[in-house]
């Protein structure tokens, strides 16, 4: 292990103080990526899979609740506006299904198909899909 001077003051200087004393360490085919960057293809890809809760699961289960491919899509798009919209636990509407969804965790928390009356609490949102 190669031990550094401790006289840096900041990342960039540590980093180009240990490949100035690595001269093997080859860069070139690399291409560097900001903090910035990695951050918002993680978030990507957080944004991609929507999980559903072992409550929600359950709901579903016993309820009777089996959504198609694209009402599964709807459901996502439904999360996305949500997002967009600053919405961190929303109501989202597939048909007449409903779904409250912990936007900023991307998971289905709970799901309700029935048409008895429902009363929903702490959500700061709806999306109607």
């Amino acid at each position: 292990m190669q031990r550094l001077q401790k006289n840096y003051t900041s990342i960039d200087s540590m980093r180009g103080q240990l490949l100035q004393n690595n001269p093997q360490a080859d860069n070139s085919q690399k291409p560097e990526l900001s903090f910035q960057d990695i951050l918002s293809s993680k978030k990507e890809q957080a944004v991609d899979n929507l999980k559903f809760s072992k409550h929600a699961n359950e709901r579903m289960a016993t309820r009777n609740i089996n959504l198609s491919a694209e009402q599964i899509e709807r459901l996502e798009n439904g999360t996305t506006k949500a997002r967009e919209k600053g919405i961190r636990e929303s109501l989202i509407m597939v048909d007449d299904l409903a779904f409250i969804v912990n936007v900023k965790n991307n998971t289905v928390i709970t799901a309700v198909g029935d048409k008895t009356d429902s009363i929903f609490t702490n959500i700061d949102g709806a999306v109607i899909s």
